[in-house]
């Protein structure tokens, strides 16, 4: 819900989905993960490894990671928690992240005959697998319609007006009630691809943004300069 004051009076408007979707789809039509892979189990350690570090940076780590474990979890195990912590080293949490990594593959052993598990409530069981990662694999591994909600999905979505939650999973759920399922995992995508390629953290790129017209953010930062030059003039 988009909150905005009009000679002095608060109003509320909805945000155009169709068109926030519809604008969305023209500027990203191409979307799929930025992540490396060619196998499920290979997207999950991408994922799990993806935690505090920049996808360029999995990849470059899986680069060297994946041919060493051709044969899934149990190469993982042979391989060894010493010898795999070498390999992901540069990855933020790197000790954190290996003994998840051999717990999962364990895990994946005993209980799934080395497959990876198609239930967001199976994979949430796994070691280093949040409801975030879950809802990554599920989408994009085994296509069915699930909204993982990130850094950059939970900032464009809130200054866009979608959402009002401040944790993932509010965010998620309100999204998921204002978007079709069919677009969930595009959606995911887009926001994502706009987050880091136009609204930044930091010093977002509004005058390229295509949004602007249905963007909060846009509007307050308006009103915002307008009562400023409104206060000097007067002052």
């Amino acid at each position: 819900m988009i909150s905005l004051k009009k000679n002095g009076i608060q109003e509320q408007t909805k945000p155009d989905i169709k068109e926030i979707l519809h604008l969305l789809e023209e500027s990203y039509p191409q979307v799929q993960t930025s992540l490396h892979f060619h196998t499920t189990f290979e997207l999950l350690l991408a994922v799990i490894l993806s935690a505090q570090t920049t996808d360029l940076q999995v990849n470059r780590i899986t680069a060297e990671l994946f041919p060493l474990i051709k044969n899934g979890p149990g190469s993982v195990l042979e391989m060894g928690r010493e010898r795999l912590e070498t390999v992901i080293q540069s990855c933020g949490l790197y000790r954190q992240k290996s003994r998840q990594i051999m717990d999962t593959c364990h895990m994946l052993l005993e209980q799934y005959k080395g497959e990876v598990p198609r239930t967001r409530e199976e994979l949430m069981r796994l070691p280093g697998v949040g409801r975030k990662t879950a809802n990554i694999i599920l989408s994009t591994a085994f296509n069915i319609p699930a909204f993982g909600v990130d850094t950059h999905v939970k900032r464009v979505s809130g200054r866009l007006g979608l959402t009002e939650g401040k944790n993932p999973r509010a965010i998620e759920d309100e999204l998921c009630k204002i978007i079709p399922p069919a677009a969930w995992a595009d959606t995911h995508h887009r926001l994502i691809a706009h987050g880091r390629s136009i609204c930044r953290a930091h010093n977002p790129i509004c005058v390229e943004c295509p949004l602007t017209a249905n963007c909060f953010f846009y509007k307050s930062k308006k009103e915002e300069k307008r009562n400023i030059k409104t206060q000097t003039e007067y002052s």
